[in-house]
């Protein structure tokens, strides 16, 4: 069974297969990194950042009406796309659905054969961050 966040991970899968070879994937990822929405500089904290990644990546989170939203920037453009990626396939949706749908993107796109070791491991962290965001949501609901 289907849910938003299983059908968000396959329409990102969808698109990078329009992409022959890995320069233009990449050249897709940094233009999605380019169309993240502004991050606020008071938003650009220390305790905002997420731990873990070689560039410096900013990430927030909030909940509305039982879904989770998430905002994030780095100061890189690829691991910005990233972000967008994660966003797209996360922000919006139910902590549960978030928790009970593996991250199957990352091997369908085979990401971790594509990135470096320091952004497959920023990645990592960003899921992360947001996996504990969702288990958060979900105890106190």
């Amino acid at each position: 069974m289907s849910n938003d966040v299983d059908i968000a991970q396959q329409e990102i899968i969808e698109e990078f297969r329009f992409f022959d070879d890995w320069m233009d994937r990449y050249q897709y990822l940094i233009d999605l990194g380019r169309r993240l929405p502004d991050f606020p500089d008071a938003d650009r904290i220390d305790s905002n950042k997420i731990r873990g990644c070689q560039s410096q990546v900013w990430f927030v989170a909030n909940q509305r009406d039982g879904k989770l939203e998430f905002r994030a920037i780095s100061d890189a453009a690829i691991v910005s796309g990233l972000i967008a990626v994660l966003l797209r396939i996360y922000s919006g949706k139910r902590p549960r659905d978030i928790l009970d749908t593996p991250a199957d993107f990352i091997s369908a796109l085979n990401l971790e054969a594509h990135l470096s070791p320091t952004r497959s491991t920023g990645l990592h962290a960003m899921l992360k961050a947001i996996q504990n965001f969702a288990t958060e949501a979900a105890q106190a609901a």
